[in-house]
């Protein structure tokens, strides 16, 4: 069997190596006599498995200790609608900064529930850039200002934390957490689907400072309360265990390769390489994105037509490198390099580029 580099945006690549201890332990996991699969969620094998995969995530990305940690069901999308309803009253104020099409439909999701003020956005000139800091218009009494840290899509990354004064910041970090050292003391609330950078899809981290969890919200069925989730470990209803045991293997492999500051180092020289070979191909590849805010994890590009893209994208799946097709919103061609993308990925993807132009430039 031979793996490709796999450039989905999501479900995206894992590492090799979770993947064969998986299937390893699959049919009976730790000696127990049955699946991890099969076992009961409030079982002592599990709850060992939980506890780990918690207390690893906390010492990988770095979470203090008045920050609680949560392991829910479903995507990033679903943390959205449940933000407004936690942690801001019926017809309150939040502000969103809006730089591409994640943080719209963020917006979506908490519109029914709340006031949304965009204090900024950079939806005029295509989600190209992030909006200075300068330009934006905060709320004075916001019960949150959210803003996405990576678009996934657009390919538009937050490279500081911004300053949003007395509001908390909340931050969508599906596409990028874990990428790099993070400061979580910045931040009120971090979500983030785990199919990115931590594990399987199915499974997504809430990571929430305990005091906002005071806040009374508005009325909501006890499923869609975080402080429910918190009292329970995670554990309201039936978790999806198999994610979730997949994330902690996904975090144990991590902090073995080195933690964030060894991942930061090899996200960072990805990215170089194809940006470099992007600038460096004469407009024949190209990405619109202002260089300050270029993302590290998704990087868009696009050929001279359509047709070359669509060339691009059959032929680079014959030489071994797959889901490198742009999403539909924008087109093109999009290669994702989270963190179980090796450099050698990277690499390959670079020198396909490299014999691309050279036979349809």
């Amino acid at each position: 069997m031979t793996r490709a580099f796999n450039f989905s945006a999501g479900p995206a690549t894992l590492p090799e190596s979770v993947l064969r201890k998986a299937q390893e332990e699959m049919l009976e996991w730790n000696g127990a006599g049955a699946s991890i699969v099969e076992m009961s969620h409030r079982g002592p094998e599990f709850m060992a498995v939980a506890a780990k995969a918690d207390a690893d995530l906390r010492r990988l990305i770095g979470i203090p200790d008045d920050y609680a940690v949560l392991f829910l069901a479903g995507g990033a999308t679903t943390q959205q609608a449940l933000l407004a309803l936690n942690f801001a009253q019926p017809g309150q104020t939040v502000d969103y900064v809006l730089t591409g099409h994640w943080g719209k439909t963020a917006i979506k999701q908490v519109t029914p529930y709340v006031n949304v003020n965009v204090a900024a956005s950079s939806e005029a000139n295509g989600f190209h850039d992030i909006p200075a800091r300068d330009t934006w218009q905060l709320s004075a009494d916001a019960a949150y200002v959210h803003i996405t840290a990576n678009e996934t899509i657009h390919g538009v990354e937050f490279r500081d934390t911004p300053d949003v004064g007395q509001a908390p910041l909340f931050a969508d970090f599906s596409s990028s957490i874990a990428s790099e050292p993070l400061d979580v003391s910045k931040y009120g609330l971090i979500y983030a689907g785990a199919q990115k950078n931590l594990g399987p899809v199915g499974v997504s981290v809430v990571i929430v400072r305990r005091d906002l969890l005071e806040r009374a919200g508005q009325p909501r069925a006890d499923i869609f309360n975080y402080r429910s989730h918190v009292a329970r470990d995670s554990m309201l209803n039936t978790p999806p265990t198999w994610n979730w045991y997949l994330a902690g293997l996904v975090f144990e492999w991590m902090l073995a390769e080195g933690g964030v500051e060894e991942f930061a180092r090899r996200n960072a020289a990805k990215a170089a390489l194809v940006y470099g070979a992007i600038d460096a191909s004469g407009g024949f590849y190209r990405n619109e994105v202002v260089p300050a805010a270029r993302s590290r994890m998704n990087i868009p590009f696009f050929l001279p037509d359509d047709t070359l893209n669509a060339r691009f994208v059959s032929e680079s799946k014959a030489a071994g490198l797959l889901a490198l097709k742009g999403h539909a919103a924008v087109g093109g061609i999009r290669a994702s390099l989270y963190n179980a993308m090796p450099v050698e990925g990277a690499q390959a993807l670079v020198a396909f580029m490299a014999d691309f132009q050279q036979r349809h430039g």
